[in-house]
């Protein structure tokens, strides 16, 4: 496999990549501030995959047999899933655990107005006090595999959300639920990982006979997930039974942000959508 590499983009991106980790950020602030944050990600994204390789075992491990981990990042995506009851290995918050750790590497070397970090969708936010960000999100699933631009996030410094997070059986990795795509706010891009996994999980129906679902292992002899059914195709579902499901998850999101693991979320499902939400945070 091939070392990590780095790229200037347009705009004041940074892109960053090694193996399967693909991340896009960018810092603001003074131009040697920016150009610190930046020498600083390059420096620590150079050992993220090995770091992570290392602990491979254990992180595939259900949270209910307690893996031991030692890294930081492996730290991070314990504690991401530590709070839920379900079903769930530390691997459902390693996109956004690593996205984390490297905002946290721009934030410790330089003082910055704001940075983001975007790791394949799952996005770690840094905000100074009168600072705004706007993300664009893409989910709507409806019209065909390449997800449309259906809403925005415009989040302040003052909300408290440090990490956006997206997932669902069209997404990177596999779902356990029917979801097109949730997509969660939350204090940390870990957390939001995590929670959006779960949500899209919980985003079902149960027996339908036109879901067809198979062994993860059967796609991925190394998955975390084992022989645990994941969603391979759905069919076009009558209005009741896309309501159903959504019904499912949305009652998921809503005792999570009761216990304070997330602050909001909104739910897709074959080009219907459930907001749990603060009026003002996910726009149409």
């Amino acid at each position: 496999m091939d070392g990590p590499v780095h790229q200037r983009l347009a705009e004041g991106r940074l892109h960053l990549q090694h193996g399967p980790i693909d991340l896009v950020l960018r810092a603001f602030g003074a131009d040697s501030a920016v150009a610190e944050a930046h020498r600083a990600a390059i420096a620590r994204f150079a050992t993220v995959l090995g770091e992570l390789i290392g602990e491979l075992p254990d992180l595939r491990k259900p949270m209910s047999d307690r893996p031991r981990v030692e890294g930081r990042i492996a730290r991070r995506m314990v504690a991401a899933c530590r709070p839920h009851t379900a079903f769930v290995t530390p691997m459902a918050a390693v996109a956004g655990a690593v996205a984390d750790e490297i905002l946290d590497a721009m934030r410790d070397a330089a003082p910055l107005d704001k940075a983001f970090v975007n790791d394949g969708g799952d996005i770690a936010l840094h905000l100074t006090e009168g600072e705004t960000l706007a993300v664009g999100v893409a989910a709507d699933f409806s019209r065909g595999p390449v997800p449309a631009v259906n809403g925005r996030v415009i989040v302040r410094h003052q909300d408290g959300i440090g990490g956006i997070a997206t997932s669902g059986r069209q997404g990177r990795s596999f779902s356990l639920g029917i979801a097109d795509s949730v997509t969660v706010l939350a204090r940390d891009a870990a957390a939001a990982d995590a929670a959006a996994t779960l949500i899209a999980n919980a985003v079902d129906l149960p027996g339908h006979p036109g879901v067809r679902r198979v062994p993860a292992t059967d796609l991925d002899p190394d998955s975390d997930l084992g022989p645990r059914l994941v969603t391979v195709a759905v069919p076009a579902l009558s209005g009741p039974d896309i309501d159903a499901a959504l019904e499912t998850g949305r009652r998921r999101a809503t005792a999570m942000r009761a216990a304070g693991l997330i602050r909001s979320a909104a739910l897709m499902l074959q080009g219907r959508s459930v907001l749990l939400e603060e009026p003002r945070e996910i726009r149409p």
